[in-house]
């Protein structure tokens, strides 16, 4: 070794980030274990690298003693005094042991533990970088597919985006381009392992995080989201500002915001609902959107029963279910829903003549 290389190591804490005297102490450490290996011995030793010129040497390290039983590890006293006075009974005595062609092998050590040192450092950074971008968004590009993942290029690293992840029907070719949440940041022995989704609710949650400047600003803030991924999704919002819209800040001048959320999930159709601390008006408003003419809650069994017009039970319900659904998620409450016909046989209740709660969303197909 010499100068060059203790200027490629300056180099390398300069670009990589790994401090230069990390490297050597670790190639120090290298060298002990590969100087045994080579020659054969079991004696103590310490290898040092001048950090200056590059040169190593290495050093017996022995015990002064009275008696010497094994002359690897003890010199005595007598010896020890011939290389200096004052070496004392249990001193430690360095004999430079340097083999002739020790330099070979040193530089062989050398690149091996660099090489690892900069492997480790990169996955290290890499980690560190993603770890705080768990439930995060991230664009990246289809490098290749198995039976099981889709492998994303995100600059540095590969991610996995497992097929069950994806939206029914989606399908990508080589080199698209694709957003995708972030659920889990592992560190594996292999390096730092990402894996995405495309259905998970936060991807919803940070599109919109995205497209609004008024979420992104704190403004507006995402107080649920309940999806359904590829079908349908409905988000509550709020203002902290009471001269902004929160439902109009989402959709944007002439719904270009939402709409470019709504294209991004392959046309997922989108409820966007005004958050309200009052639960009538809240459930009401998660039910976008069919029309509600009254909410009664209950709180014991944390239960609310809807009544809504009879030409909107189908529509209040969804198919399959799926709007009560969505709404039930989106607010945290059972939703019981009736005809106005039902409620008035099963109840006794008058009828409302078609009145209807104020309601506060907005549906985007």
């Amino acid at each position: 070794m010499n100068m060059e290389f203790i200027e490629a190591l300056s180099d390398i804490e300069r670009e990589k980030g790994i401090a230069k005297e990390v490297l050597i102490d670790a190639i120090e450490a290298a060298l002990i274990s590969s100087y045994k290996r080579n020659f054969n011995t079991a004696q103590n030793v310490r290898v040092d690298i001048n950090r200056h010129t590059g040169l190593i040497k290495v050093y017996a390290r022995k015990t002064v003693v009275d008696e010497v039983l094994d002359p690897r590890m003890e010199i005595s006293q007598h010896a020890s005094r011939e290389i200096n006075p004052n070496f004392q009974l249990g001193d430690i005595v360095e004999i430079e042991v340097t083999p002739r062609d020790f330099g070979r092998i040193a530089a062989q050590t050398a690149k091996q533990v660099v090489t690892q040192r900069i492997r480790e450092a990169e996955r290290g950074l890499i980690y560190d970088a993603f770890i705080d971008r768990e439930e995060d968004i991230v664009t990246g590009t289809v490098q290749r597919q198995d039976l099981r993942n889709i492998y994303l290029d995100l600059g540095k690293v590969e991610a996995v985006l497992p097929l069950g992840e994806l939206m029914p029907g989606e399908k990508f070719k080589h080199q698209d381009r694709i957003k995708a949440y972030i659920t889990k940041v592992e560190n594996t022995t292999k390096g730092p392992q990402i894996i995405l989704s495309r259905t998970h609710p936060g991807l919803l949650k940070r599109l919109f995080e995205l497209e609004v400047p008024e979420i992104y600003d704190g403004v507006v803030e995402i107080r649920s989201v309940a999806r359904e991924a590829g079908f349908r999704s409905k988000i509550a919002v709020h203002s902290r500002n009471p001269e902004v819209d929160p439902v109009g800040s989402c959709v944007g001048p002439k719904g270009t915001r939402v709409q470019t959320i709504v294209n991004e999930l392959r046309g997922e159709k989108i409820d966007i609902v005004r958050w309200s601390e009052s639960v009538e008006e809240y459930v009401a408003n998660a039910l976008s959107p069919s029309k509600v003419l009254e909410v009664n809650v209950f709180e014991a069994e944390k239960m609310a029963r809807v009544i809504v017009p009879d030409y909107q039970l189908s529509l209040a319900i969804g198919i399959k279910g799926q709007n009560a659904r969505l709404a039930a998620k989106l607010t945290g409450w059972k939703i019981d829903i009736k005809s106005e016909s039902q409620a008035e046989q099963e109840f006794g209740r008058p009828r409302t003549s078609g009145e209807e709660m104020p309601q506060d969303s907005i549906s985007i197909d």
